[in-house]
């Protein structure tokens, strides 16, 4: 069986690998610099799959199809698209906005152009599929956004669907994305109908995102002449959650302090598990109470402290699945798989 090449280029790293099937068969992680742009990334990213190519004693002809993280996009549904002359546009303009994985898909189709091999790209982080009563703000001018971990999510809904002997498309689950940034979702018959703006860092306080911030306390602070619009904006991503606090990302700094008998350190740890399940609670009503199951996934649920301060506040609401692995690759090769078997259509962006 010919081999799918999985493309994931993050911040700091472009991740690579070879799935046979359902199975990954190789894969590596190489740095990223974050001041490469242009045609000078997507180059440096193309020549990376060559090498793992080679050291995995794949010849590129063989490979069947390319997976890509998808970019920063217009609002879409979810699925599986194949790269098209549109989709690389608006990566290579960046019309919707800078990030590095935009370069995922210009790879992909630079790679794969002169052997014929198609590209794809599964569930980008712009999927839209919020309810239209879920998008409405009390200020008209402003729209609920939907941008958030929707590779991860979609991936860890099916998993959970699957465990429940189920389709993803006929239940309703919550799920939690648990990382620097924090995604809080409701699912329902196979779309998302609502979810935080995590880019942004509304929802729930984390490791670096200040969470939904009082509306009129933000407005002072906007207009009190002390800060820039660029200094707002990294207080509520980037610099804002527990570094803010703290002035660190990382969690196990956190856990050592605390083991240290930190009790700032420790409250702030309770915070933001409680602002986790507040977030979960909400996303119950959202779907009326019926919930099959609320999954929690990202590298976050790793931290047994953390788990321990959100799950026993949402147990009550339906089982909880946990999946600490990152399901981001195997999500990319299944969603082009699903293409490729006849399982799905691949959709046109």
């Amino acid at each position: 069986m010919q081999p799918i090449l999985v493309i994931n280029v993050g911040s700091t790293s472009v991740k690579l690998a070879l799935f046979t099937g359902a199975q990954q068969s190789a894969a590596t992680e190489t740095a990223f610099a974050t001041k490469l742009a242009g045609a000078e990334a997507v180059a440096t990213i193309v020549e990376a799959a060559r090498v793992f190519l080679r050291q995995a004693g794949v010849e590129l002809a063989n490979v069947r199809a390319i997976a890509a993280r998808g970019g920063l996009l217009r609002p879409l549904a979810g699925g599986t698209y194949q790269v098209n002359d549109a989709i690389r546009q608006d990566l290579a303009e960046a019309k919707y906005g800078r990030h590095a994985s935009n370069f995922s898909a210009l790879a992909a189709t630079e790679l794969g152009r002169d052997a014929g091999i198609p590209a794809y790209i599964v569930d980008p982080v712009t999927v839209d599929e919020l309810a239209e009563e879920t998008a409405i703000t009390g200020i008209p001018a402003i729209r609920r956004r939907s941008i958030f971990h929707a590779l991860s999510q979609k991936a860890a809904a099916r998993r959970a669907a699957a465990e429940l002997g189920r389709r993803y498309e006929d239940i309703s689950l919550i799920v939690a994305h648990l990382g620097g940034g924090i995604s809080v979702a409701a699912h329902q018959q196979g779309r998302v109908i609502d979810v935080n703006n995590a880019l942004d860092g509304d929802g729930p306080l984390t490791p670096e995102r200040a969470g939904t911030i009082p509306a009129g306390a933000l407005a002072a602070l906007c207009f009190s002449g002390n800060y820039t619009l660029p200094e707002i904006k990294r207080m509520l991503t980037g610099h804002g959650g527990m570094f803010a606090h703290l002035e660190t990302r990382d969690m196990r700094q956190v856990e050592q302090r605390i083991r240290n008998g930190d009790a700032h350190a420790e409250l702030l740890t309770r915070a933001m598990g409680l602002s986790i399940a507040r977030q979960i609670g909400a996303m119950s009503a959202v779907l009326s109470g019926r919930v099959d199951g609320i999954v929690l996934t990202g590298a976050l649920v790793q931290w047994q402290r953390l788990l321990d301060l959100v799950r026993p506040r949402i147990a009550f609401l339906a089982p909880v699945f946990v999946y600490p692995e990152n399901l981001e690759m195997s999500a990319l090769a299944l969603g082009v798989l699903r293409v490729l078997s006849g399982e799905e259509t691949a959709k046109e962006y």
